[in-house]
């Protein structure tokens, strides 16, 4: 990772731990601007050639329409320096784009005529995308809250602090019904501008997991401990709708708690059922 200098890495740089959109915006277009000149957008969006002209990439002869198609947003081409007057949204989505376009240019052919410079057929998408995670990632942690950008190209807002090692810790199973749900409430809770409904969706993924483990719950648990784990979802208008749920709550607020909970509940859970096998 870049070194953090003087003034960001004590704070007293105002742009160091949070920045603005322009800024942010600015210091972006620095990045993807880089990794084009290195060709790293070549395989996608094709590279002038002083002989052959454009010379057109898989995205085929006309990469304003491709953005139009894809992010049915009208942004210009070539894109504006430093990202200009782009909003919040429409910058996010870009970055969803280009990490679906970058590829890190693995061989090639230099045109040394008139200084026309390198043109390559030969690239390695995930070797490209990790390196443009990397830059982006180092920005997107200093705007706001913190953001980052996935290993699938998703937008997502940064764990509240302490809680990462929920993220990343590995549960002791290989059954897909648990890590596919797993890693699914995850994402849906973190997707940029996630909604209430989708993060209560979240919740109801985690729960269900527990119920899917409750038959070996029951032997590490008393009845009381297991009945408890199912107390809020049950009652607060997660899993089930009806007149006696409990709903008048800052979904905001509890949704974010209930999530955290119910992950680590599940983590708890699995290892004392590793132990007790």
């Amino acid at each position: 990772m870049p070194r953090r200098y003087y003034s960001i890495r004590t704070g007293k740089n105002p742009h160091g731990s949070n920045i603005s959109l322009p800024m942010l915006a600015s210091l972006l277009y620095i990045a993807y601007d880089q990794l084009s000149e290195a060709g790293y957008f070549q395989e996608h969006f094709g590279y002038w050639c002083i002989d052959a002209r454009d010379v057109p990439g898989k995205l085929g002869g006309d990469v304003g329409a491709a953005l139009l198609f894809h992010l049915r947003r009208e942004l210009s081409w070539p894109l504006p320096p430093k990202f200009a007057d782009l909003s919040e949204d429409e910058l996010f989505d870009l970055l969803e784009f280009l990490h679906d376009h970058v590829s890190k240019p693995i061989d090639g052919y230099h045109h040394a005529y008139s200084q026309c410079g390198w043109h390559y057929h030969t690239f390695d998408v995930k070797a490209g995308q990790a390196e443009y995670r990397e830059r982006v990632n180092l920005l997107l942690e200093s705007y706001k809250d913190g953001f980052e950008i996935s290993d699938q190209g998703e937008i997502l807002e940064l764990p509240q602090p302490g809680t990462a090692p929920l993220f990343v810790a590995n549960l002791p199973s290989t059954d897909a019904n648990i890590i596919g749900r797993v890693t699914s409430a995850i994402t849906k809770f973190r997707r940029y501008r996630s909604t209430a409904a989708e993060r209560r969706d979240a919740i109801r993924d985690l729960v269900d997991v527990l119920e899917y483990l409750r038959p070996q719950l029951k032997n590490v648990l008393i009845k009381q401990d297991e009945a408890d784990l199912f107390n809020i979802a049950n009652n607060f208008a997660i899993r089930h709708h009806n007149s006696q749920q409990k709903s008048d709550y800052d979904t905001s607020i509890w949704f974010s708690w209930m999530f955290y909970f119910y992950l680590a509940t599940i983590h708890a859970a699995m290892r004392m059922i590793e132990k007790k096998a």
